[in-house]
């Protein structure tokens, strides 16, 4: 017999899926999924559980749920100090990205080249949020993004409106070198909160 979920993330699963068949509206449906997922991320018991998840070093996520009617995807990612994320987008998915321990910072860029040279790309530092416990990131499709971890150990969990791995490739982008690549997302690792 399967171990039962742990009652708030069996709650945050039902309130997902009660914002999804509210129709076919992805962008409304992600934005009531941020104000759930501000909830979970705020719950004092699952953050103290989450000292226990394993790491994800190595493009790796924990995978917490994959809705089979809805589509949409719950994963968990538990970064190492001063880890440095590669900047990417989501394709043409939607992320809701929300801190549950420690500190990050979520940096958006914007491009600024019209994409018409393949592998190339010039992108620009918009801004950077300096996030803890509790603070939730809403990423557009195609929006260009990164997020670097703070001095200690950090975890977050992300609503993602579609699994992506496997199915889709999302950009990659090296400022440095103005490059741009198509990739795989990170490997998932079935993990369940109980």
């Amino acid at each position: 017999m399967a171990a039962r979920r742990m009652p708030i993330f069996q709650k945050f699963i039902d309130d997902l899926r009660a914002a999804f068949a509210d129709g076919p509206d992805t962008a409304a449906a992600m934005e009531k999924a941020r104000s759930l997922l501000e909830g979970l991320v705020a719950d004092e018991e699952l953050r103290a559980r989450s000292k226990d998840w394993p790491s994800t070093e190595g493009h790796k996520n924990l995978l917490l749920y994959e809705d089979p009617d809805y589509g949409f995807v719950i994963n968990a990612v538990v970064r190492t100090a001063h880890r440095k994320g590669g900047i990417h987008d989501h394709a043409h998915a939607w992320t809701a990205y929300g801190l549950l321990d420690g500190e990050e910072k979520l940096e958006r860029y914007s491009r600024l080249d019209d994409g018409s040279r393949e592998g190339y790309a010039e992108i620009r530092l918009d801004s950077v949020t300096e996030g803890g416990p509790g603070t939730v990131d809403l990423v557009p499709p195609f929006d260009i993004h990164s997020e670097k971890g703070g001095a200690a150990r950090s975890v977050a969990v992300i609503v993602r409106s579609e699994r992506l791995v496997g199915r889709v490739l999302q950009g990659r982008f090296d400022p440095e070198a103005k490059t741009t690549h198509r990739g795989e997302g990170p490997t998932q690792i079935p993990f369940e909160l109980t």
